[in-house]
């Protein structure tokens, strides 16, 4: 618990964590238009065992998750935070908690894909230990995309 916030660890097909992603994917759509329709292939993240949502007073209000890339490295996915409580410090807590469960998982590393628009997102990475890396498998070529990798400790 933190700030009266609640962490807990479910999975993918949990009906709050299902519902967050919805309100992304409409943020997703309206931020990034027809860009979005090329990425929403790569975001679905069905049957995956290892997700988070942030619950204030009981209401799910951030998630996040992750999946196994290979035997060392996962691929942070789905990360969203309601815009009541963006800039209180919420994503870091989703991004450390993905990050302890992958190491307890023993994994070594995290990679992850972004949207060159999204700064603030960048920003929370690149100060998290992320550093940019050359755009991965399906993300390669494609110019609105930043991969980002980090060693876990």
């Amino acid at each position: 618990m933190n700030n009266g916030l609640i962490i807990q660890r479910t999975s993918a097909n949990n009906p709050d964590f299902i519902y967050l992603v919805s309100l992304l994917d409409h943020e997703l759509w309206v931020e990034l238009n027809e860009d979005q329709s090329t990425y929403d292939q790569y975001n679905k993240v069905p049957n995956i065992q290892t997700a988070i949502i942030i619950y204030a007073a009981e209401k799910p209000v951030a998630i996040g998750c992750f999946k196994e890339y290979n035997t060392n490295t996962v691929e942070i996915k789905r990360m969203y935070v309601d815009k009541a409580y963006r800039g209180k410090g919420v994503s870091k807590m989703i991004l450390q908690e993905l990050e302890r469960w992958a190491i307890e998982k023993d994994f070594h590393y995290a990679i992850l894909e972004t949207s060159i628009h999204f700064n603030v997102a960048q920003s929370l990475y690149k100060n998290a230990g992320y550093y940019i890396i050359d755009n991965y498998d399906q993300y390669a070529g494609l110019k609105e995309s930043v991969c980002m990798k980090k060693k876990l400790q």
